[in-house]
């Protein structure tokens, strides 16, 4: 008979039944707003509850800096997945300045040994597009399951395979899906002298 490892299961039962209440009293918090909201944005009252409510569920989120459009895109989705499913999904890092990118490049290069490993998590600045204000890394894992789901009605899209929280703002259609941030460079080389293929655009497959 198998052993059971009791402590594991009790942790993601307790993991779970505590996300269960912030979706449930998130939710009821966007509701109470709802009429303070409709005072300040008539017309747009659930969207802006919506915002607060999240606000205050993930209170160290910084959607300042993002792109106009794709800030527009993610709060859109957000919304819809909160009054539609009752999902949250709160925001880890938006926008960076290409000083705090290059910071966590170099680290990256000094923890894993190379360049080339430091690609399959993080780019140089004037690759990423968390500095074009485009990149988005969300939690939890049910918010990004959403998102993948339902982002692209929104121009959201996950990008590389081993990050599921990293979405990007494509309103031009879905790019091509990527094993990690370093594979843009590949199929650059890759597709050098040749006509690019529809959906590939090589600097913007980056995180």
């Amino acid at each position: 008979m198998p052993l059971i490892d009791t402590h594991r299961t009790d942790t993601v039962t307790t993991v779970r039944t505590r996300d269960q209440v912030y979706r449930a009293v998130t939710r009821l918090l966007a509701v109470l707003l709802v009429p303070v909201a409709y005072l300040v944005a008539p017309g747009r009252a659930r969207h802006a509850a919506c915002q607060w409510a999240l606000s205050m569920r993930f209170p160290a989120e910084d959607l300042a800096g993002l792109l106009p459009a794709a800030r527009a895109a993610f709060e859109a989705a957000r919304s819809h997945a909160l009054w539609r499913h009752g999902e949250l999904i709160g925001l880890t890092s938006g926008y960076r300045d290409a000083a705090t990118q290059a910071a966590l490049y170099v680290k990256e290069v000094r923890r894993s040994g190379s360049a080339a490993a430091a690609r399959r998590w993080t780019l140089p600045p004037h690759e990423s597009r968390h500095v074009a204000g485009t990149a988005f890394d969300v939690r939890p894992t049910e918010g990004a399951r959403w998102l993948e789901r339902y982002g692209a009605r929104y121009g959201l899209y996950r990008r590389y395979d081993n990050e599921w929280w990293h979405f990007e703002y494509c309103p031009e259609g879905q790019p091509e899906r990527l094993p990690h941030p370093g594979a843009a460079a590949t199929v650059a080389v890759a597709g050098a002298g040749t006509a690019p293929t529809r959906g590939i655009v090589h600097d913007r497959h980056h995180d």
